[in-house]
């Protein structure tokens, strides 16, 4: 007899990404379409809000409709539909929301609702099985967060950034450096031909506590460019993009190990937009030799930025525990990890 497939149409919104993805049995990409806006917003050095919400509302049906005719499926073959209501930017959601919703009240298909950070971590399904229990580190533009995970579907925040992310003070230390929006990949490139000769601070790396700082990080490299344009010194980039990159990796990887020694788990996950960074990978790398009963899991390089089949994923996982929402479901743009995520209200 063969396994029932099931199949989930997933919608992923939360900031400038528009993404909708078919997927299998919470492990099997049948289609995964992303519209991008970077080029929209380049030009504000960042992403603005009410452009990103306008470019959503262009595209989103065009985006699911691709996804369902590259998966070769109809809305009677789906059993279910994700999508991501929290966190992220409330006019962006919303789209998303609302089309996910329209769909499931006209075709009669269950409503699953998508915390966007549990997508990030269930992106590592894609490469294998998560067991658990298992810790994720998740490095993105607006959340930096050591995530502890004890059961399927269980959820405990460790440890989190007090101010900037990670991915934030990439972005806002290469526009000091002249560097397009979105930053983090080129002044990672840069960072591997260059040295750190300027010992940026390591902020709270000997802390006993999970939890991260890279305001002050952002602070110190802004105030040396800045420093070094007023008396006429000329700065090595390479150098500056080196030295950036070990301050932050350093701090990432020591909360990592520290963490993984009082929690004993299967896997580690490194998940979320900056766990693209080759820098972090190699170090996490290195760093797991130390923890030879835990497996490291790297997201796939494609799926660490915003997607539609993360969230299928952690769609997936929700639907087998029948966490479903209904027409009330609405967006939350500063949702938190619940210890279980439950259904939302």
């Amino acid at each position: 007899m063969l396994e029932k497939r099931n199949l989930i149409l997933s919608f992923e919104s939360s900031c400038d990404e528009t993404s909708v993805a078919v997927i299998e049995n919470g492990d099997t990409i049948l289609s995964n379409v992303v519209a991008t806006q970077i080029k929209s917003h380049q030009r504000f050095g960042g992403v603005v809000p009410e452009v990103a919400s306008r470019h959503h509302i262009e595209v989103v049906t065009r985006c699911f409709e691709a996804a369902l005719a590259e998966a070769n499926v109809t809305y009677d073959d789906l059993d279910a539909v994700a999508v991501t209501y929290g966190p992220g930017l409330v006019g962006a959601l919303l789209v998303g929301v609302s089309a996910a919703k329209t769909l499931a009240y006209v075709h009669h298909l269950p409503l699953i609702p998508v915390n966007h950070m549990m997508g990030h971590i269930y992106a590592a399904r894609f490469v294998q099985p998560i067991e658990f229990p298992a810790m994720a580190l998740l490095v993105s533009g607006g959340h930096t967060e050591l995530v502890y995970m004890p059961a399927e579907n269980q959820f405990e925040i460790i440890g989190e950034t007090r101010d900037d992310a990670a991915g934030e003070a990439y972005d806002k230390i290469g526009r000091v450096m002249g560097i397009s929006y979105p930053a983090g990949g080129p002044v990672d490139q840069l960072a591997h031909t260059g040295q750190d000769t300027f010992h940026f601070p390591r902020a709270m790396d000997n802390e006993a506590n999970f939890d991260f700082s890279f305001s002050g990080l952002k602070s110190a490299f802004i105030n040396t460019v800045h420093h070094a344009d007023q008396i006429g010194e000329s700065l090595n980039q390479a150098d500056l993009a080196a030295s950036f990159q070990a301050a932050v990796v350093d701090v990432l990887v020591d909360k990592t190990s520290r963490a993984l020694k009082k929690y004993p788990v299967k896997q580690l996950i490194l998940a979320g937009g900056v766990a693209a960074n080759r820098g972090l990978r190699d170090r996490l790398t290195q760093m797991m030799a130390q923890f030879q009963s835990t497996d490291l899991v790297l997201a796939p390089l494609k799926l660490c930025g915003d997607n539609g089949a993360m969230i299928g994923a952690a769609g997936y996982v929700r639907y087998q525990h029948g966490d479903f929402g209904d027409a009330s479901l609405n967006a939350e743009p500063s949702l938190e990890f619940n210890w279980a995520e439950d259904a939302a209200e």
